[in-house]
């Protein structure tokens, strides 16, 4: 007995689409298989990392306020966190030496967040670079030198950024998870927005005063990559033991 299967024209149409949408949908997997460390970047031009191949990196950005940052240095050190990336701007550094003093003093990497507050999406390349290197000259008197890691600090950046960072030696950093403490939406929201970090993601937290929950929320936080097995490593780090892909910047 012979079995026949007869298809419309609608079929075939729903089939083909199935069979489309299943071939992108192996192809971006296979792709995201084998490039580790994407970025963004200009065409062929200088990359700003957001994340890695494997294992997780804390960030912390610091602008203003003396009050949050130390708390946060204690926790690091009673989980005995070893690794973590800390982004200081340039004028938060020269007022608050002791604090720096003891970021390097607990082994914690230091990249620079500029020098003052400013949307780098908004100066022209000279005047990044001269905030650069006013926040460079910053950490040169606090004998901090070989700081290889920039982040903007506002989170804006385009391709003056990344040409100006590339021409003074650094490597700019963005961020793959976003904790939002800024916004102190609740310490439970903080751990929920960063409890999605897998092995790779960049994670971004801040020790500024107006950062109000994330020292109450940072615990809990490491208790969930404790418990998942996640090993904590600086960008640095991170950087070193991947490869790069690229996302173009306008």
């Amino acid at each position: 007995m012979n079995f026949f299967y007869v298809l419309n024209g609608k079929s075939l149409k729903q089939i083909s689409l199935v069979v489309i949408a299943a071939f992108f949908t192996a192809w971006f997997l296979y792709m995201e298989n084998i490039v580790h460390m994407p970025a963004f970047s200009a065409k062929d031009g200088p990359k700003a990392v957001y994340k890695g191949e494997k294992d997780l990196a804390i960030t912390f950005n610091i602008g203003w306020g003396d009050v949050k940052a130390e708390p946060i240095l204690e926790i690091l050190k009673k989980k005995g966190v070893k690794s973590a990336t800390f982004f200081l701007a340039g004028s938060w550094a020269e007022r608050h030496p002791d604090l720096v003093a003891r970021i390097v003093k607990e082994g914690y990497e230091i990249g620079i967040l500029g020098y003052g507050y400013e949307d780098y999406t908004e100066l022209e390349e000279d005047k990044i670079r001269r905030d650069l290197a006013k926040a460079q000259e910053a950490f040169r008197k606090l004998n901090i030198k070989d700081i290889k890691l920039v982040r903007a600090p506002t989170g804006h950046f385009d391709q003056k950024t990344l040409k100006a960072a590339e021409r003074m030696g650094y490597t700019v950093v963005h961020w793959s998870v976003d904790s939002k403490d800024w916004t102190n939406p609740g310490v439970q929201t903080i751990v929920k927005n960063v409890a999605r970090a897998k092995n790779g993601d960049i994670i971004l937290l801040h020790a500024s005063d107006s950062a109000k929950q994330t020292a109450k929320a940072l615990p809990l936080i490491l208790d969930d990559v404790k418990a998942k097995g996640l090993k904590l490593v600086s960008v640095s780090e991170m950087i070193a033991n991947a490869d790069t892909k690229t996302n173009e910047i306008k």
